[in-house]
């Protein structure tokens, strides 16, 4: 029976070969036997399952084969800015703002932290504690993870075609002033989700490079700037007097990019006809019956 075996702070397994769904709340794996879950179990046959622990408690997902679904779409291209202020800014000027889950929870986070520090390492109350405190971590990255979906789902189900820049994350990470607004944001998340998202619904995903200027250029007469700090937030240009939210602008010209993907170097365009295995998250506590 294939299987690994990934120890750590959140510990998993995963299983693969004759796995049955006996009722809504009862699954029956290789070799474990029959288990039992507080949620219901989706009626499918899974090609594999995953078996976790986050905190104290242990999670059940599953690995199904879907077919593609084109749905019908609005917009036929539209250009998306990743930001730290905002999560996403959209060529067409839809702004959607990011979960800020950690800092919105980082003071409890930090008290938490800060009552553990003298207990004995190993002690009753101390695993007690880190058990608070993974749960709260779980609880920051699930908040994050809910808006991303959203976003996510609503961009590859409405419009053809969805421009995003290859950002510099890790770049990104290094800058000790931005580090932790950047990680709270869930930049990777997002891209990891539209692309296998624009497959499953029938969308395109292109990836401009990252050394494109997309905030430098004037989207109305595509001259570049030479210089444009992070305070400002509009963007003037000196050449034809153009005025425009700094964010807005850089969408439009990922927007406008997306015509030159076939031709351009460093565009990468996400391939929709193939079928998709997509992992389901059940958040089922699993307890031996």
């Amino acid at each position: 029976m294939p299987h690994r075996l990934n120890q750590g702070r959140s510990d998993s397994f995963e299983l693969d070969g004759t796995i049955k769904i006996r009722s809504t709340n009862k699954i029956q794996l290789p070799k474990l036997g029959l288990f039992k879950t507080y949620e219901s179990l989706p009626q499918v046959q899974p090609k594999s399952v995953t078996i976790s622990r986050t905190a104290n408690r242990w999670y059940i997902s599953f690995r199904i084969e879907v077919e593609q679904t084109n749905t019908p779409k609005t917009i036929d291209v539209v250009g998306v800015d990743l930001g730290v202020k905002s999560l996403a800014t959209l060529s067409t000027g839809e702004v959607f703002a990011g979960a800020k889950s950690y800092r919105k929870l980082e003071a409890k986070l930090s008290r938490l932290q800060w009552m553990n520090r003298h207990k004995q390492v190993g002690s009753a109350n101390w695993k007690k504690a880190q058990v608070k405190i993974a749960r709260l971590h779980q609880r920051v990255a699930n908040i994050r993870k809910d808006t991303i979906h959203k976003l996510t789902t609503y961009l590859a189900k409405n419009h053809s075609t969805v421009v995003i820049e290859d950002l510099n994350v890790s770049g990104m990470m290094a800058n000790r002033k931005l580090a932790k607004a950047v990680q709270d944001m869930g930049f990777y998340e997002f891209r990891r989700q539209l692309d296998y998202k624009t497959k499953l619904y029938g969308s395109s995903l292109v990836v401009v490079a990252r050394w494109m200027p997309s905030s430098k250029t004037c989207s109305n007469c595509t001259i570049k700037k030479e210089s444009l700090s992070l305070s400002e937030r509009v963007f003037n240009c000196e050449h034809c007097g153009f005025s425009l939210d700094r964010d807005l602008n850089a969408a439009i010209n990922l927007k406008n990019a997306a015509s030159h993907a076939v031709s351009a170097c460093g565009l990468v365009s996400a391939d929709t006809s193939r079928m998709k295995q997509e992992n389901f998250s059940l958040k089922a506590f699993v307890s031996k019956l």
